[in-house]
């Protein structure tokens, strides 16, 4: 755990785990995950890398202010802060960030803010019609609510089969069938458990949950699985147009979260993210 804290907000603890050697690498989860989520790459990426596994803030096994603490606790500036102080407390300086969903629009944010070497981000939240966030949401709070109801027993029992998968995780996994029973398991009780949830659900009905500002100074990657069905692919062409300089990467046969999908697709996008920030150190997207 790494204590930090940032103006208005009690002292958080953030669960991480770290391993490997090389440049420093964080990768942040999506809403109502935590960061078993990138086990399928993060071995492979600590073979070159000094790989560092954030639980965010309320989720997984990081702490969630008690009583409140700041009025808005997962309000855009707020959170890249508490990322930042961690990356001081790690020693981690100028990291390149990789996100999935919620951690994908925090690492754009990061790369915003200029704290970080590259941005590469899966599925990024942020990029959304009003139309297609109250259905994204629906299927969250829906998602939420089921995990909360389901006994454990069930959801173990679920969880054995890939059909049982299939009805857990379809929503986020386009091959649920290949994500382990007990890493499924451990997802949904992650979701139903997650102080943080409401919260980021509800920081992100506001205007300023978009994000509509570009990022001119590092590399960054924004990569789309084609079979997302929780925030559809036409996103990424969104992402596109606000961030002109981005690379925009398609991942065919890749759901919502699509380290589980493919890994290796998932390895080398970040690998060649990183190789783009070495070989233009001055930083920028051209």
């Amino acid at each position: 755990m790494v204590r930090v804290e940032t103006d208005g907000l009690p002292p958080v603890e953030l669960r991480y785990r770290r391993r490997g050697g090389g440049e420093p690498l964080v990768l942040l989860h999506g809403i109502g995950h935590h960061l078993q989520a990138w086990e399928p790459v993060s071995d492979v990426l600590a073979a070159d890398h000094d790989v560092v596994e954030v639980d965010l803030p309320g989720f997984g096994l990081s702490s969630w202010p008690a009583g409140g603490g700041a009025a808005r606790p997962y309000a855009p500036p707020t959170i890249v802060s508490l990322l930042a102080a961690a990356f001081d407390a790690l020693g981690l300086e100028r990291p390149h960030v990789v996100g999935n969903s919620l951690g994908g629009l925090l690492a754009l944010r990061l790369g915003a803010a200029g704290l970080i070497r590259s941005v590469t981000a899966f599925s990024p939240a942020g990029f959304w019609t009003e139309p297609e966030r109250l259905r994204a949401f629906a299927v969250l709070r829906g998602m939420r609510a089921a995990a909360r109801a389901l006994p454990d027993p069930v959801v173990r029992t679920l969880a054995g089969s890939p059909a049982g998968r299939a009805v857990l995780a379809g929503v986020v996994y386009a091959r649920p069938g290949r994500r382990p029973a007990r890493a499924v398991a451990e997802e949904v009780r992650a979701l139903g458990d997650a102080p943080g949830f409401a919260s980021a659900l509800a920081e992100g009905r506001r205007p300023a949950a978009a994000f509509r500002q570009d990022i001119t100074d590092v590399p960054v990657t924004i990569a789309w699985g084609a079979r997302d069905l929780l925030l559809p692919a036409r996103q990424g062409v969104r992402a596109k147009r606000v961030v002109p300089g981005a690379r925009l990467v398609r991942l065919p046969g890749c759901g919502h979260v699509p380290m589980n999908d493919d890994p290796a697709t998932v390895v080398r996008v970040i690998s060649d993210t990183v190789r783009r920030a070495a070989a233009d150190p001055s930083g920028g997207t051209a």
